[in-house]
């Protein structure tokens, strides 16, 4: 090695999607619809999990979270 830093080599396989907000998958907003789209997980779990969340933990204000990544997120452009 010589000391330098090289970047990784991108490959189709290391391409990332974009997370965006479901517009076939939502009940309000479509914010767990897009996660569920994202990670390729059913949004019924998705939004489960985020209630539970939201319920059980007093350091998770789940309200404004959603709020702000709902204005965050991005909406699908596209079906």
């Amino acid at each position: 090695m010589n000391g330098r830093c090289t970047a990784p080599n991108k490959t189709m396989s290391s391409y990332s999607k974009p997370l965006r907000r479901s517009m076939a998958n939502r009940q309000i907003a479509g914010v767990c619809g897009g996660i569920a789209e994202y990670l390729e997980l059913d949004a019924t779990m998705i939004r489960v999990a985020y209630v539970l969340l939201s319920i059980l933990s007093a350091a998770f204000p789940g309200f404004l979270v959603y709020v702000i990544l709902w204005i965050i997120i991005p909406e699908r452009e596209y079906y």
